[in-house]
């Protein structure tokens, strides 16, 4: 885990950078994307979410949720990825959602820097470590001169 100092301009930064941003998403939605199809199943995406341990942890200590609402709450999310209801998420609802997303919690962050603890990512897709970095480069380059 590495602690950082991330306010919602960075993220907004992030975001707005659309070569790295696009570039960031797309690394990410390729890792997701098992079978290499160009879109990712319903199956492969909760795949993802389930890494996230988004019901099963309350403040850290285990908790055992039905499973219809699991499957529910993957369902919600699944949608809302899935802009045109084809039934798969393409690279431009995937950039899209994730989009929206960052923006949603760059807002949340509001301007006051805030510490938060990132959890060590081998395969270095943390969007939120990538903003943080993003913003590091371009002020070492302003200090550097360049």
């Amino acid at each position: 885990m590495g602690v950082v100092i991330l306010d919602g301009s960075t993220v907004r930064a992030f975001v707005g950078d659309e070569e790295v941003f696009n570039r960031s998403v797309d690394e990410r939605f390729a890792a997701l994307d098992i079978n290499g199809d160009g879109v990712l199943s319903r199956a492969e995406l909760r795949r993802a979410l389930e890494t996230f341990r988004l019901l099963e942890t309350h403040f850290g200590v285990d908790v055992v949720t039905p499973p219809a609402e699991v499957a529910a709450l993957y369902n919600s999310i699944f949608d809302q990825f899935d802009l045109d209801r084809s039934g798969t998420v393409d690279r431009d609802e995937f950039r899209s959602e994730m989009r929206r997303i960052l923006l949603a919690i760059a807002d949340g962050l509001g301007d006051f820097p805030l510490q938060i603890v990132l959890e060590d990512d081998d395969q270095g897709s943390n969007l939120l470590q990538q903003a943080v970095d993003l913003e590091a480069s371009k002020a070492a380059a302003a200090a550097s001169g360049k």
